[in-house]
């Protein structure tokens, strides 16, 4: 059984009413992939807007593996701390990884931010040594179309990120960048400047599926 766990931010647990990411990754891969998979995390829920917290389960479809490790307004330097008994408890063999906007946003530059993702990894290995990840970069947001400054820490933690993929690889524990969805638009892809619509999930999914097909032979194009 291949156990994948999303990791992620408001973009990944999303809010009452949608499908999420998650829900069309699986979709896919219940198409291509040809031995049993589940999704797996601590948490199961989407974010209710209206409470403000996440304690929803009205996802648009119920039926699928709803676990992730994901949180509204959570960043790299959340998920650090919470990786290794996670995968811990959830056997978990591949991390789905999108995380870096609401770090640069609002608690860490790209540096720091970076320095936050090898904790990750380094917590994720010492929980489990032959884990594999793919990490999104971070894709575009109405914040960075508008602030100068802001759009530069995006550009800027992008090339750590790709520069920490490849210098944390490992035979044993492979890191796969994913490559951000080449037609995104804030415009077509989001609902609000920052969260995916029905076209921005079918995206992000594509990405990750496609990192894990090109990179590893799992699942299909």
């Amino acid at each position: 059984m291949l156990r994948l766990m999303p990791v992620g931010d408001s973009m990944t647990i999303g809010s009452a009413g949608e499908h999420t990411w998650r829900y069309r990754l699986w979709q896919h891969l219940c198409g291509t992939y040809g031995g049993p998979f589940t999704l797996v995390g601590p948490r199961e829920t989407l974010y209710d807007q209206q409470a403000q917290a996440p304690v929803s389960y009205a996802y648009a479809d119920p039926d699928f593996p709803r676990a992730h490790l994901a949180g509204w307004g959570e960043g790299w330097v959340h998920m650090a701390p919470l990786i290794g008994e996670a995968v811990r408890q959830t056997r978990a063999d591949v991390l789905l990884v999108s995380l870096g906007l609401i770090d640069l946003g609002f608690y860490t530059n790209a540096e720091q931010t970076a320095r936050n993702v090898a904790s990750f990894v380094a917590e994720a290995r010492a929980a489990k040594p032959r884990i594999r990840m793919v990490w999104l970069p971070v894709i575009p947001n109405v914040r960075a179309e508008s602030e100068p400054g802001f759009a530069a820490q995006v550009t800027r933690f992008n090339e750590l990120l790709a520069k920490a993929a490849a210098d944390l690889d490992e035979p044993g524990s492979p890191v796969l960048l994913a490559s951000p969805p080449p037609s995104y638009t804030t415009h077509t892809d989001t609902y609000d400047g920052t969260h995916p619509n029905a076209h921005g999930e079918h995206k992000i999914a594509a990405a990750f599926a496609e990192a894990m097909y090109q990179g590893w032979g799992l699942g299909g194009p």
